[in-house]
């Protein structure tokens, strides 16, 4: 944690919103689709309907077409209205601040609401996402089976105050540092120095592959 601290020490918010539902809406909009691109498009979709109120006097098929560039627009597009339409006739036009309602809502699931929580509400959270389920495989702090496991390890082994801030240091070190292709041992000094043994060998060897590869063929 204190080289994440060192790297990072201000933590920036990845999506931009200005409250739980736009937060809500945003996450939703960031399956298979980048942080850069959502935030792109969430202007576009504010400006007409900021709120659960204004989102449901527009049709899916409007929907769709402003988000179209974040992919799975029809899946996106019908889960934002139902769930708008879901917290005003169920939670009087206010995001719930708990998992069971946030995850009884269309196209939300637990890492959707964790974030939620953690970034809209303050409520200590892990979100897992792929880097940070890579990452502690790599580190040696889970098996890798799961992100189900992953996150129940994540919050077994750090300070549940440190949770909110934390994976998302552990996110941004991941795009920077470990990368799921291009990795390179000498720059993630988490992983050269903490990481598991089985994983350092086969990059160690991978790198010993490549280099016996690339004397090969300077030699013709």
């Amino acid at each position: 944690m204190r080289i994440l601290d060192d790297l990072y020490p201000e933590v920036p918010i990845f999506l931009d919103h200005k409250d739980p539902y736009t937060l809500l809406i945003a996450v939703l909009l960031s399956a298979q689709c980048t942080d850069e691109r959502v935030n792109q498009i969430t202007p576009k979709l504010f400006a007409k309907a900021d709120n659960p109120y204004d989102m449901v006097m527009m049709s899916i098929e409007e929907i769709q077409d402003i988000i179209r560039p974040c992919g799975l627009s029809p899946m996106k597009s019908k889960g934002i209205w139902h769930l708008s339409d879901m917290i005003i006739k169920q939670h009087n036009g206010e995001v719930p601040a708990n998992f069971e309602a946030l995850e009884a809502m269309p196209a939300v699931g637990h890492k959707t609401a964790a974030v939620v929580m953690s970034q809209g509400f303050g409520i200590p959270a892990f979100p897992v996402d792929t880097h940070i389920h890579r990452l502690m495989y790599r580190w040696g702090l889970s098996n890798g089976k799961s992100v189900e496991q992953t996150e129940r390890d994540a919050k077994r082994l750090f300070p549940k105050e440190r949770w909110n801030d934390l994976h998302l240091q552990i996110i941004l070190y991941g795009r920077e540092y470990c990368p799921a292709r291009g990795f390179d041992l000498n720059k993630c000094v988490i992983t050269r120095e903490f990481g598991r043994k089985s994983f350092i060998n086969e990059v160690l060897k991978e790198q010993e592959k490549k280099q016996k590869l690339a004397l090969k063929k300077k030699r013709k």
